[in-house]
């Protein structure tokens, strides 16, 4: 039910790069302005319904010890028990979603009946089946709420007595090298656990258009090469501890494999992100503190006479937000953001990804009569959509 995104685009030109598909079709909300033109071509799986995404930031080293690394010494056998116990402790806490649309992944999050998942997995669905690991009955959910610029949302099994709430942990713990599990229904696969490490921290992945819908920039990713598939999507990625550290949400596709699978390369939004935007949606249903910067501007790329990406432009401004009160105008095109080129609409949303609400940047502008011109902007707060 999911859609991997393109890989880090950290390639030399020469080089085509991968792309990143969610797995399973959302429509995606755009992180930056709230309505702009982003597509990369290739990178949409038609048969898996998953949607591609470019990872846009290096990784950032972490150097807090998580506490699930191997300690030295410890053998092949004492490895393998930790994966079997940890598998017995979370696979409760793993359901399979099922909508008309397909089929997906969801983690319990409380014990009134909460799962977390991805807004891709639900779609524009407000009812679902919920299928434990361990019963063949399928329960009955209804939506709680959505939040496309993160990719979740939270969906509620009404009376649920069964159901095992995961336990969250910290994931900034997290370092390269740190041994995970990915658990979740893949192909259908009910209950299907795949192994790995995670391989980076603090990616910034941008999920490109998908079925008319703008994309969406993910700030704060954890990539892994756990195996992750179609039907993983809104599943548990988990320490040895048995945590669930994140939701696995993308995996990376090879333009040059035509498309194929790039093994090892996949996508976790961080369980600290997951946890902030679930209680906020189970308690009104709505994200009232996102802590994702916006301008406040409706945007779309625009491209130079030689046909290349120059910059993105102010289709409208919101009226008293945080590019008017800047001075920003529609005709205006945006070629900078805090010293950072946007060439592109996707390259707006991931500089925005990475800054906060409340933050003073300087944009760089090029007048609709074309002179140049920087302002001061005090970014916003990206609103629930």
């Amino acid at each position: 039910m999911e859609n991997p995104s393109p890989p880090p685009s950290q390639q030399s030109s020469g080089r085509s790069r991968p792309c990143l598909l969610p797995w399973r079709r959302w429509p995606a909300a755009l992180a930056a302005a709230g309505a702009a033109a982003l597509a990369l071509a290739g990178c949409t799986s038609a048969g898996s319904g998953a949607s591609s995404a470019a990872a846009s930031s290096a990784a950032r080293p972490s150097a807090a010890p998580s506490g699930t690394a191997t300690p030295d010494g410890v053998g092949a056998g004492a490895i393998q028990n930790a994966f079997v116990g940890v598998i017995g402790r979370v696979l409760p806490s793993v359901v399979e979603i099922r909508t008309n649309a397909g089929l997906g992944s969801g983690v319990v999050f409380d014990t009134k009946g909460d799962i977390v998942t991805n807004a891709h997995v639900v779609g524009t669905a407000t009812r679902f089946e919920v299928l434990p690991s361990n019963s063949a009955a399928p329960m009955s959910a209804t939506l709680v709420g959505t939040y496309r610029p993160d990719d979740l949302a939270v969906i509620k099994v009404s009376g649920a007595k069964n159901l095992r709430p995961a336990s969250f942990g910290d994931s900034s713990t997290l370092k390269a090298g740190d041994l995970v599990l990915a658990i979740g229904n893949p192909l259908g696969l009910a209950s299907s656990v795949t192994q790995g490490i995670v391989s980076a921290v603090g990616r910034t992945v941008t999920e490109p258009a998908e079925s008319g819908s703008p994309g969406a920039t993910l700030p704060d990713m954890i990539q892994t090469s756990a195996a992750i598939n179609p039907g993983n999507s809104g599943g548990a990625l988990v320490n040895l501890a048995g945590q669930v550290m994140g939701i696995p949400t993308l995996a990376a596709v090879d333009q040059q494999l035509g498309g194929s699978a790039a093994p090892g390369i996949g996508f976790v939004i961080s369980s600290d992100m997951v946890t902030r935007i679930a209680r906020q949606l189970i308690a009104s249903g709505h994200v009232t503190n996102s802590g994702r910067a916006e301008l406040g501007v409706e945007v779309a790329t625009v491209t130079g006479t030689d046909g290349a990406a120059a910059g993105v432009g102010v289709v409208s401004v919101v009226s008293g937000g945080p590019a008017a009160r800047a001075g920003i105008r529609s005709g205006d095109v945006v070629t900078a953001v805090n010293g950072t080129a946007t060439p592109d609409v996707q390259a707006l949303t991931a500089v925005l990804a990475n800054l906060s609400p409340g933050q003073s940047v300087k944009v760089k502008l090029t007048r609709a009569h074309g002179a140049t011109a920087t302002v001061s902007v005090t970014l916003g707060q990206l609103p629930n959509t």
